[in-house]
């Protein structure tokens, strides 16, 4: 897939994140239960494919990708125990600090994105440069 069309592809993500948010402050929870499962159903293809794609690159990157996906997925598998815990407790006091945890959740998961996006972004510019710089060598080559 074309760096573009992964742009592309980022930018629909983040307009149904924007979707989701304003379905959160309308309260709409079907919607976002619906919404829910198939990001599940998401998460699941993407780790396949991203899986697939490390095992196709090459040692020292490979390995990195491994680690770091291992990692994030560990990190938000906890987040995701907690909060099917959380989904589950009927008790007031014990509900609004969940919800709080939840919320400091979706923030700082909303944090990685950022960064990561900001690492994607830097990417994209290092690729299209170093494509520029490429086709420069082999037009006066």
């Amino acid at each position: 897939m074309a760096l573009s069309d992964k742009l592309s592809d980022l930018a629909a993500r983040s307009k149904k994140t924007e979707d989701l948010a304003t379905a959160a402050r309308q309260k709409d929870r079907a919607k976002l239960e619906s919404q829910r499962d198939k990001l599940n159903t998401s998460i699941a293809a993407n780790n396949a494919k991203a899986k697939e794609r490390a095992a196709s690159a090459k040692g020292e990157t490979q390995q990195w990708w491994n680690d770091a996906r291992s990692s994030m997925d560990k990190r938000f598998a906890t987040v995701r125990a907690a909060a099917d815990e959380r989904r589950s407790e009927r008790d007031m006091k014990k509900a609004e600090r969940q919800a709080e945890q939840a919320e400091q959740d979706a923030a700082d998961a909303i944090d990685w994105a950022v960064y990561v996006l900001d690492q994607a972004e830097y990417a994209v510019i290092d690729a299209v440069v170093a494509r520029a710089d490429a086709d420069d060598l082999a037009r006066s080559g």
